[in-house]
């Protein structure tokens, strides 16, 4: 098979490949060592080497792309993104539970987006010793491996990373025919699990920073998955308010069914608080 010809996001996925190794090195120095760790206003939680990685991602970035936008969850937002094609979105540890927890759920993760649409993604888990990668029209690997999503048709068998006893929640309209695997506490490594085949659907109805998904929306788009928000609007990025409102990743024969079963999930916790508060 021919290799695909030199395109011009090549150097800008190795960029984005080399800092992305580079602050997983930075991160691991942090790991398993009881960092100092306080809550945001949200009341998640933020660590030292959340700060470290930003840091360092950030001074790289605005030393090799002096003309792009930034938007990253550990750093103050400016409007000045908003006049740039090309923004980098960067999550420095998405997953920052399961790093204070010692666990290996999290990742780093580094995007470029031009014009909305994610070009260019690294998703590099170093307590998993796995890197994903991505360039739109591209394909997407893991370790070098091309990805390719399960094709899953039918929800019989759907593998979901959920806990196991949301299988069979009173919300959804029936009971999951399938099994729970694995959830990471890093929103992107479940998306990335769609992507590797290790899991068929994915759902989350709460709104979620850009941050969180966009360089894993790439990777399990460019494996064949389907990846809209709560509503089945195709994602955007770098918007004034850079959030995604829900998520239903698929499969593209089980998004609809995903979509459909997020919506009426949403729509039994709404009548709940419509209870709680009449």
């Amino acid at each position: 098979m021919t290799p695909p010809a030199p395109s011009p996001r090549d150097a800008d996925l190795a960029l984005a490949a080399e800092i992305a190794d580079n602050a997983g090195r930075i991160a691991m120095a942090h790991f398993g060592q009881l960092p100092a760790k306080w809550q945001k206003d949200d009341g998640s939680p933020v660590c030292a080497a959340d700060l470290a990685v930003n840091d360092y991602l950030r001074g790289v970035i605005a030393a090799a792309r002096p003309d792009d936008g930034w938007l990253s969850e550990e750093s103050a937002d400016s409007a000045a993104r908003l006049e740039r094609r090309r923004v980098w979105v960067v999550d420095p540890i998405d997953g920052t539970r399961d790093f204070l927890r010692g666990h290996s759920g999290w990742a780093i993760s580094v995007a470029l987006v031009e014009d909305g649409a994610v070009v260019a993604a690294v998703l590099h888990a170093p307590a998993q010793q796995r890197t994903y990668a991505a360039s739109a029209g591209r394909g997407a690997i893991l370790n070098g491996k091309r990805l390719r999503v399960s094709g899953l048709a039918t929800l019989d068998g759907v593998r979901l990373p959920i806990d196991q006893a949301n299988l069979t929640a009173s919300f959804w309209p029936s009971p999951w025919p399938g099994t729970a695997v694995a959830k990471p506490n890093s929103l992107a490594l479940r998306m990335a699990m769609l992507a590797a085949n290790e899991a068929d659907a994915w759902m989350e109805g709460r709104t979620v920073g850009e941050w969180d998904v966009a360089a894993a929306s790439l990777i399990l788009a460019e494996a064949g998955g389907l990846i809209t928000d709560r509503r089945g609007a195709a994602l955007t990025f770098n918007q004034p308010q850079p959030l995604i409102h829900g998520l239903a990743a698929a499969t593209p024969a089980l998004h609809g069914e995903v979509l459909a079963r997020l919506d009426h999930a949403l729509r039994v916790f709404a009548a709940r608080r419509r209870g709680m508060t009449a």
